[in-house]
């Protein structure tokens, strides 16, 4: 009895180990590169998540235009790779094509629904966490102004914008000046500009300015700081970016569904189909670290916490841009 136990615990051990050695899981960011301080670095820091606990290795590549999405794609399902991550809603087109020719692969999107029986779409609840950083952006400014400068004008960002003012107002801010960097996807990696349009917001009296924009958003957070006023950084925890300086970060937890991917198809538990992700799922909040701590006060947090509750049992409703097609704070 003791030798078929054994037996079995061994079989059970190389089947896992099998598994674990037939996973070849990969990740394409979007444009801005891995390493942007915001969204792509976030799911690339899930990425190493992943391989730290499990020792298994990812493939990764960086695009360097939109040309290059579905080749790379398509190159790296006729390698085999499985499952394979897309950071950013510009691969749905790419993804359609491909995942269709590669139906024994298992695909995941972040930030757009993609429905085909084998992909996995993660997309997220901006407006909520948005509504956070909205509320603690209007109690923590003087002039009671606050700035909003998004990348891409997409209903995408709108969504982070249009959270943004309904927390702001109902903290008592009596303007938002909001601000789009472009409408190309070169919006996303543009510091300088993002730095330009905080200075003109901040001429215009708004004193913390909140970035959604990729990569332009570091630029937008050093003139924020270099102006003696308050940034508040996006998807991942930027407030390190300018100790201090920077009230908080709205956190977007693309990390965890980039990890999410890679160890439920490890562990034969990839399911496709949408995942919508918001403060009940622990997928955005708002940032708190020895970078911030002196800047948000025990009342703001107060304040922040119980509008996370309020939201979580629906009695705060944040409106969704996306679905009302408009803001209507």
């Amino acid at each position: 009895m003791k030798r078929i136990v054994l037996g079995l615990l061994a079989a059970t051990a190389m089947s896992a180990s099998a598994l674990a050695a037939d996973i070849k899981p990969a990740i394409i960011y979007d444009l801005g590169g891995k390493f942007d301080k915001s969204f792509n670095e976030a799911a690339y820091n899930g990425a190493e998540k992943f391989k730290t606990e499990t020792g298994i290795e990812y493939r990764d590549f960086e695009i360097q235009n939109d040309a290059q999405r579905e080749q790379a794609l398509r190159k790296f399902a006729e390698d085999g790779n499985n499952p394979i991550v897309m950071a950013g809603f510009s691969w749905a087109a790419a993804l359609e094509k491909v995942s269709a020719d590669f139906p024994d692969l298992q695909f995941a999107i972040i930030d757009m629904v993609v429905d085909k029986p084998n992909v996995r779409s993660v997309v997220y609840k901006e407006q909520e966490g948005s509504y956070i950083v909205g509320l603690l952006a209007a109690m923590a400014s003087k002039s009671k102004k606050v700035g909003f400068v998004g990348g891409m004008d997409i209903p995408l960002i709108r969504k982070f914008g249009c959270g943004y003012v309904g927390g702001a107002k109902a903290a008592g801010a009596t303007e938002v000046i909001q601000n789009m960097t472009g409408d190309t996807p070169a919006a996303w990696n543009d510091p300088t500009k993002g730095g330009e349009i905080a200075k003109s917001q901040m001429d215009q009296g708004a004193d913390v300015l909140y970035a959604a924009a990729g990569g332009t958003g570091v630029g937008v957070l050093q003139a924020a700081a270099d102006a003696g006023k308050l940034g508040i950084g996006v998807d991942s925890n930027q407030n390190g970016l300018q100790p201090g300086k920077i009230l908080t970060s709205m956190v977007k937890r693309v990390d965890v569904a980039v990890y999410n991917a890679f160890t439920d198809a490890k562990d034969g538990k990839f399911t496709p189909g949408i995942n919508n992700l918001g403060l009940k799922e622990d997928g955005v909040g708002y940032a708190m670290d020895d970078n911030n701590k002196a800047l948000v006060t025990a009342e703001m947090q107060a304040a922040a916490e119980k509008a996370k509750a309020d939201i979580i049992a629906g009695t705060i409703t944040v409106h969704d841009y996306m679905s009302d097609n408009a803001c209507p704070y």
